[in-house]
């Protein structure tokens, strides 16, 4: 399951929920704007976590943080503390407010989603990535082995969130992410 699919169906889609009611959107438009924020975060997960270095930074935000708790209850990813979570992640996934500030706009193009709602979305979907790969990475033991790409480890862990078709690549799953959700 990718990292996209597994956000959506957190709890039996009790996360879907959670995001709609927070931030007044039915759940249609929740599922979309979700479905076109996750590809840009799942890119620059990938993209920091391919230097040795954000690897390791990721690997320790893994096994620090208390993540896998806005999976186990999805009312929590809503909550001060997420966002606060969450403008963390961004920070070392994208680097600075502009970058997130240009996913929103693009994101709300392909969604029809404000692009102010989605900005306040992306704390919330970034700690609910770090959520499920963190709950993927401890259940199958390899977030503690995480070093390098070989052998699975996280990088391994990231290609199984992200590359749906299992083709060794995530750039087209990644696409292909953002294309269901722009029909």
């Amino acid at each position: 399951m990718n990292l996209l699919d597994t956000i959506l169906n957190v709890q039996n889609g009790d996360v879907v929920r959670q995001i709609a009611n927070r931030f007044q959107l039915d759940e249609g438009q929740a599922r979309s704007a979700i479905g076109a924020l996750m590809p840009a975060l799942g890119k620059g997960i990938g993209s920091n976590a391919a230097s040795p270095q954000g690897l390791d930074e990721l690997v320790g935000a893994l096994t620090r943080g208390d993540h896998g708790r806005y999976i186990d209850d999805p009312a929590a990813a809503v909550q001060p503390a997420a966002v606060e979570d969450g403008n963390g992640i961004l920070g070392h996934i994208f680097g600075s407010k502009d970058v997130s500030r240009q996913v929103a706009s693009r994101a709300a193009e392909r969604s029809g989603v404000d692009s102010s709602i989605l900005k306040s979305m992306l704390p919330v979907l970034a700690s609910l990535a770090m959520g499920a790969m963190a709950k993927r990475g401890f259940s199958t033991g390899t977030a503690a082995q995480a070093t390098t790409d070989e052998g699975g480890g996280l990088g391994g862990l990231l290609t199984g969130f992200l590359d749906a078709d299992k083709d060794g690549s995530i750039l087209d799953d990644v696409i292909g992410m953002a294309g269901r959700f722009m029909r």
